[in-house]
């Protein structure tokens, strides 16, 4: 074969590898989609009443609250794909959430003790989208990478945290607890900020906390098109019903 036409097959060959980067770059940029993270649901009037009014949501805050229906928590990582410079926000989501929280009147104000959240990992699917790509298959290899058959739950405890008194009157307050985070066997400390509204009978928080998924033993999925960051912020979205 001759040597002109020999290279004129390897730039035909150049190009084409180079138009169909391109397009798998193009494509994939734009058809991803990711859910915003979790947060307080639009405030109901119950959330935004008066003082007076407030006084009348049943006996306070005082006492113990139980996770209800409604309620959601999740993890946010990123990840590039091949051939790609921005990132990607991986989202899955369980609604297999329970716990407690107490809340106590004391002589500073309003405290909350006792608090137990657990979510269930077996649960978590994803929600966010991307084109040409079955999500569902990096819920296995996540599930995978958590031990999920050997440690099925992630939990948060804390001992104590100050709550503004001002929640009652239904406003959104913010609120740091420090606490201990238990995920793959492997429990760390952990700080957690939330966002609290009282909304007529029940309490919502959402709230976040960050950390690297190595900390706890577990090592970013390996998977060959996409390369994924050990940071990992894990979400959740509460509603909380007052026991008894």
């Amino acid at each position: 074969m001759k040597r002109p036409v020999v290279i004129g097959i390897v730039v035909v060959g150049v190009l084409a590898l180079a138009g169909a980067a391109g397009a798998y770059a193009y494509y994939f940029s734009g058809l991803r989609t990711a859910p915003t993270p979790l947060a307080l649901s639009t405030a109901s009037p119950a959330a935004t009443a008066t003082p007076a009014t407030a006084a009348a949501a049943p006996a306070g805050l005082a006492g113990t609250w139980t996770v209800a229906q409604g309620s959601q928590a999740g993890y946010r990582v990123k990840e590039v794909f091949v051939g790609q410079q921005s990132q990607h926000e991986a989202v899955a989501r369980t609604s297999s959430v329970s716990g407690t929280v107490t809340v106590q009147q004391s002589t500073s104000g309003l405290q909350l003790s006792g608090i137990q959240l657990t979510a269930q990992l077996t649960g978590l699917q994803s929600q966010d989208q991307v084109a040409g790509f079955n999500v569902a298959q990096r819920d296995r290899i996540v599930s995978r990478s958590l031990s999920v058959s050997q440690y099925p739950d992630a939990t948060f405890q804390a001992q104590s945290g100050a709550l503004p008194a001002t929640v009652e009157s239904g406003q959104t307050v913010t609120v740091t607890i420090p606490g201990q985070l238990t995920i793959h066997g492997v429990t760390r400390p952990a700080q957690v900020t939330a966002q609290i509204r009282m909304s007529g009978s029940q309490v919502q928080a959402a709230g976040s906390t960050s950390f690297a998924m190595t900390d706890f033993g577990v090592q970013p999925p390996r998977v060959p098109i996409t390369t994924v960051d050990p940071q990992v912020t894990l979400e959740f979205q509460l509603v909380l019903a007052k026991a008894g």
